[in-house]
């Protein structure tokens, strides 16, 4: 979850350089309909390098989230695997595992839990998909700040999830107590 949370991070700061350019852009554009209110010229069309800019920043965003479904996918086949378990433990010993996989959870419970983190991360993953196709086509401040804040403070993501993720690792034995 540290790759996350970095992830998360650098995608933050990515989109905020988006943000900034296109507001900055939008300044611009009125400086410029006040100044050329009554000239038939060139005041509308963007600089090159203004389009460059933007086009690294969405690129590089898309690369960050990427990266990031990569690893809620991650997630999504070790729950997938954990099903498996159950249902193997089901089949050979209906229900009652005679050597546990864990400290002191069943593995349906094990399971339980990561379906729970899975699906948290599977619907912000989708959050984060549709900011990275809309934040940088829209022209409302307001909405580019939601984008912001939805990429930064997760919301689908509980705040349970750190301590769900730290028992797991501490019933696997990843974590000492």
């Amino acid at each position: 979850m540290m790759k996350w949370e970095t992830l998360n991070n650098n995608g933050f700061t990515t989109a905020n350089k988006i943000v900034n350019l296109k507001i900055g852009t939008q300044f611009k554009d009125n400086k410029l309909e006040i100044e050329c209110d009554n000239i038939a010229s060139d005041c509308g069309k963007l600089s090159p390098s203004y389009n460059e800019e933007l086009e690294t920043f969405c690129a590089e965003l898309l690369g960050t989230l990427e990266n990031m479904a990569k690893i809620q996918l991650k997630m999504e086949k070790l729950c997938s695997t954990t099903k498996g378990i159950c249902d193997l433990e089901t089949y050979y010993e209906n229900g009652d595992c005679r050597t546990p996989l864990f400290h002191t959870w069943p593995t349906t419970y094990f399971y339980e839990v990561s379906f729970k983190l899975t699906e948290m991360y599977k619907k912000e993953i989708r959050l984060k998909q549709t900011i990275v196709q809309e934040i940088a086509h829209t022209a409302d401040q307001d909405l580019m700040m939601v984008y912001l804040s939805s990429w930064l403070y997760q919301p689908y993501i509980e705040s349970s999830s750190k301590l769900l993720l730290e028992s797991m690792l501490l019933e696997t034995g990843h974590r000492q107590v």
